[in-house]
């Protein structure tokens, strides 16, 4: 299954994990500012993220549970479309690992799922990581900087 017709022509944005986990940590910080100022000067911009992502703050709120923080990801999650991973996205996954492995420059799996991901449906990432600045091709933003 590919991105919606809709999504695939706006430009699209998929944040990381942790630019999500900022935004919940501090719904008037940087990151979620960024966004704002992206959806007011770029409306037909999307801005989204991977269920990569949403399994990584799953497992945070799991390993460290706390009410306020599970009220800050249902929040996030109900502004934001979680976008499934397919078929385009796991042959990206195989091309991305394979060039990195031949680079010798592997990165972590999670993040490299995520890289994909965004090269197939074409968006920018948003993330803090410097690793996603080593992906061939790949757009990062740090809304965080």
């Amino acid at each position: 299954m590919t991105a919606p017709a809709s999504i695939a022509q706006s430009p699209l944005y998929l944040l990381d994990t942790n630019i999500v986990s900022h935004m919940m940590k501090d719904g008037l910080g940087r990151a979620a500012q960024r966004g704002y100022e992206l959806a007011q000067t770029h409306p037909q911009a999307r801005i989204v993220t991977s269920i990569i992502v949403q399994c990584e703050l799953l497992l945070g709120l799991r390993k460290y549970p706390s009410a306020r923080m599970q009220q800050a990801y249902a929040a996030q999650m109900a502004r934001l479309l979680v976008l499934p991973f397919d078929t385009a996205a796991a042959e990206a996954y195989a091309r991305l690992r394979a060039t990195l492995e031949r680079q010798g420059t592997p990165m972590g799996a999670n993040d490299l799922l995520i890289a994909a991901q965004a090269l197939a449906i074409g968006a920018t990432v948003v993330s803090a990581d410097a690793a996603f600045a080593r992906v061939p091709g790949l757009q990062v933003s740090n809304w965080l900087a």
